[in-house]
């Protein structure tokens, strides 16, 4: 009995899930966390912090006397009279605490990826990478795809196959230039219904409506923001990025997320070099950032998935899918590339998407939306895991581990009563 039961649990101890902790997830050289109305960014490996709020850009600030080690990078640096005391795990969705001056702060930190809620259920999403490299290796064009589960259905497991593949960024880069104008908006710098004055020297062709309006006129913040997604307007976007500054407040955007693989270092239709960059992973972290509230306050979280569930180019996610599937996305193409991310807004499975391609552009078009395809089938039908189908509330089912710990359970019950009884306890 004893040998046989001490073979159970070895099998239990194989199959059973990791708990969702920390100490079983990989530490990461760059983290971040909100905090406050900022964002605050650690880079280990080279020492560095970065903490940019509504009132105050710290810029990327050399720490030499960090400490890292434990899972923690923790240190304290002065800015213009102010002291940011900081002791962030460089795990993501662990807690990390900023003082500055007196303010404490806290927040989820992130990472990418970040490390799923539920291991166990997290693995229910991986068999779809598998198909996903079966696609990419056969494409006609280079491609890129991560892939994040926003449901908890696959314990917000991402996904990705050369995820850190790096083509022009087309119109995605879009995305960081509305996002960082919504900011401006939560931190109550702008309004929607400011006006810009925008000049006939300030059209572009390519996509969009604007530029087929009458100029000079003024265009309020709201139809800027809401043309860029909904038809990437070229001419409005490059009307945002001068209001915003440049390329460099929406490129601190992106540092202070680490997304090292984004740029923004030229407008729309200007001639190249220098070009505009992003990955797969990036916009994974962008798109997730905007989910879950840790970059946009909820009324413009949810406007900006309004403007994209509004995108009028549709040859691409939303053309592989069935009729009727709701999809929030952004689309990107030149000649050389083609795009499509966003969100599938599926009830109870939603998910967000980032397929990258480089290539001719017709041909990275249909590798997109084989892609796209792909994930929709999956998460609509997923295979069955460890020969148990997957039916009903991932909560309240148990796994094939949970079982065998109950029926190891009963067994020790069992085994114990035997003992009393010979023994007269």
């Amino acid at each position: 009995m004893a040998r046989w039961y001490a073979a159970l649990m070895v099998l239990v101890a194989l199959v059973a899930p990791l708990p969702a902790s920390p100490s079983f997830a990989a530490s990461a050289p760059l983290v971040w966390m909100p905090a406050g109305d900022g964002i605050f960014s650690v880079d280990a490996a080279t020492r560095t912090v970065r903490y940019r709020s509504c009132s105050v850009d710290t810029g990327r600030l050399y720490n030499p006397t960090m400490r890292v080690g434990g899972g923690f990078a923790s240190g304290r640096i002065t800015y213009e009279g102010t002291a940011y005391r900081f002791r962030v795990p460089l795990v993501g969705r662990s807690t990390g605490f900023l003082e500055i001056g007196r303010r404490h702060l806290s927040g989820p930190t992130v990472t990418s990826p970040q490390p799923p809620v539920s291991p166990s259920l997290g693995r229910r999403l991986r068999p779809l990478g598998a198909k996903l490299q079966a696609i990419v290796d056969a494409a006609p064009v280079t491609a890129g795809v991560s892939v994040r589960d926003l449901s908890g259905r696959y314990g917000e497991q991402q996904i990705s196959v050369a995820g850190r593949f790096r083509p022009k960024a087309a119109s995605l880069i879009k995305l960081w230039v509305i996002t960082e104008l919504m900011r401006r908006i939560d931190c109550g710098q702008a309004a929607y219904t400011d006006t810009v004055l925008v000049l006939p020297t300030d059209v572009v062709g390519g996509t969009g409506e604007l530029q087929h309006e009458t100029f000079p006129q003024n265009v309020t913040l709201f139809r800027l923001a809401q043309y860029t997604i909904k038809y990437s307007d070229n001419t409005a976007t490059n009307v945002l990025i001068d209001y915003l500054g440049g390329f460099g407040p929406v490129n601190a955007l992106a540092d202070s997320m680490n997304q090292t693989q984004t740029v923004l270092a030229r407008k729309m239709l200007a001639p190249a070099p220098p070009e505009n960059f992003t990955s797969p992973d990036d916009v994974i972290s962008l798109l997730g950032a905007v989910w879950s509230g840790n970059v946009l306050r909820q009324v413009n979280r949810d406007l900006l998935l309004s403007f994209m569930l509004e995108q009028t180019l549709n040859g691409k996610i939303p053309a592989a899918l069935p009729s009727g599937v709701p999809v929030a996305h952004k689309t990107g193409e030149l000649v050389d590339v083609s795009h499509d991310v966003g969100y599938y807004l599926i009830p109870g499975t939603e998910i967000a998407v980032a397929f990258l391609t480089a290539g001719p552009e017709e041909l990275g078009a249909s590798t997109v939306r084989e892609l796209a395809r792909a994930v929709y089938d999956y998460i609509e039908s997923p295979p069955p895991v460890g020969g148990l189908p997957i039916t009903g509330s991932p909560v309240v089912s148990l796994s094939l581990a949970g079982a065998l710990l109950v029926f190891s359970g009963l067994v020790l019950v069992v085994v114990f009563r035997r003992r009393a009884v010979r023994t007269g306890i």
